[in-house]
């Protein structure tokens, strides 16, 4: 039976180890979660703050007891949980019968006379998924056989609509290469208002991580548009959610340094790529694409089918995505006294909370700031310690903040601790005692003296 103290170690550790698995890549986050002891586990399954692609991961690894703690967490939202988006919710529906006599005549025939074949399926799904999911979910609660190769196949074909690949995501429990396929689409594809409903979906119902998703989207200039992906009406990325897919989406883009010709070249040939994002920076950096006035691939698509406003979109997306310059550092002394407080906690959370946000709104500091200069390394990741959370869906009320936190967290993570899991292990076991900045607990535990008191 554990003491007190274990119970409060193990409590701490959860909740660090929850913010390391933001920045880690999956491979890296699965021996992380391999690492922990039975009581960490149980915590951190049950910690608020669980990013979405350590629950995808753990629903899929884990044991029972993994999905149990998980599905009695209050914040672990939209996943495939009991009474959330998936199969469970939606059985209950119904199709209503004012749709029965349209279906009669499309299919030629009475939907009660038999099962619909995948045929005849998908050909409903393509008539009736074209803007939301909700009369393709009201199709697919016909009874039906689906065979996911034809499925796939006929996607390949034809592109299914994007509220037809939604519902299918959320009732019809495909395989996972199925489901990978149905996010690809070709480059000459016009877009529609919804196309991204079925990636955004895909994450929220725990299918794929964003690494993941970022491996299997295509074309390229959808992956680049989620990484900045604008708020607005409908299903969109959670703030978290947004981090994530960033983290990815910029993982996916290190190859390209900060190399103004490469990020000149990615641009170019986005809008037309067929495949996915890796393949892209792949063919970039190797320098395998066709020149400016080189004779292109007579099987790729001449230009693409986006709407003239996603040129606008891929552009913004991309100038967010590459790495900038760094500004002319502005402020005078009353920044040199803002980074100083960052250092000095006052006497309660509410009013370092209020000298931060403040701070923040007279652009005396940034979210990158906070990350590399507040004290300690623990408080520092965790936005609830420097700018308080509001009653929203996404907690916090300064995105940007948020956005350059994560983002210069990504950054030190990845230059300090690379591929390496033992360090990633080290940072995450040192960070619940340390009393230094994210920076200082980096250097010390890549030096091989951490200072944790963990055994």
């Amino acid at each position: 039976m554990s003491t007190a103290v274990e119970d409060r170690n193990s409590r701490r550790l959860a909740w660090c180890v929850a913010h390391v698995l933001r920045h880690a890549p999956d491979h890296i986050a699965l021996d992380l979660l391999g690492r922990l002891d039975w009581p960490t586990r149980k915590y951190l399954c049950r910690d608020e703050w669980l990013p979405a692609s350590a629950v995808t991961l753990l629903l899929r690894h884990g044991s029972e007891a993994d999905r149990h703690f998980i599905a009695r967490n209050p914040r672990v939202v939209g996943r495939p949980l009991p009474g959330l988006p998936g199969p469970a919710r939606y059985a209950r529906r119904r199709t209503p019968p004012e749709l029965l006599p349209v279906l009669r005549a499309e299919l030629g025939r009475d939907p009660a006379d038999g099962a619909l074949t995948t045929g005849e399926l998908i050909g409903l799904l393509r008539r009736h998924g074209i803007r939301r999911p909700r009369v393709a979910l009201d199709v697919l609660r016909l009874p039906y056989v689906l065979d996911p190769r034809e499925a796939a196949a006929e996607h390949e074909r034809q592109p299914l609509p994007a509220g037809a690949v939604e519902a299918l995501l959320l009732v019809a429990e495909l395989p996972d290469d199925t489901v990978r396929a149905l996010l690809a689409t070709p480059a000459a594809v016009r877009d529609g208002r919804s196309w991204h409903r079925p990636a955004v979906r895909a994450v929220r119902m725990g299918r794929l991580t964003h690494e993941e998703l970022v491996a299997c989207v295509a074309p390229a200039r959808h992956t680049l548009l989620l990484g900045h992906l604008p708020p607005g009406p409908g299903l969109r990325w959670t703030l978290p959610e947004q981090a994530g897919m960033r983290t990815a989406v910029t993982r996916a883009l290190n190859r390209l340094g900060d190399d103004p010709r490469l990020w000149s070249e990615l641009l170019r040939h986005a809008p037309g790529f067929a495949g996915p994002l890796p393949d892209l920076v792949a063919a970039v950096v190797a320098g395998s694409l066709p020149g400016p006035q080189g004779p292109a691939d007579p099987a790729a698509p001449t230009a693409p089918a986006a709407r003239p406003e996603h040129d606008g979109a891929l552009a913004r997306a991309v100038r967010h995505l590459a790495p900038t310059a760094a500004e002319p550092v502005t402020g005078g002394v009353e920044r040199e006294l803002a980074l100083a407080s960052l250092a000095v906690p006052m006497e309660t959370v509410q009013e370092d909370i209020r000298w931060v946000r403040d701070c923040l709104d007279r652009s005396l500091l940034t979210g990158a700031d906070v990350v590399r200069h507040k004290l300690p390394a623990c408080w520092a990741l965790d936005e609830d310690h420097w700018l308080g959370d509001v009653d929203h869906p996404d907690r916090h009320d300064r995105p940007e903040a948020v956005l350059a936190a994560r983002a210069e967290a990504d950054r030190l993570f990845a230059l300090a601790l690379g591929e390496d899991p033992d360090a990633w292990w080290r940072v995450a076991r040192t960070l619940p005692d340390f009393a230094g900045t994210l920076p200082h607990l980096l250097l010390r535990v890549t030096d091989g003296d951490s200072v944790s008191t963990r055994p």
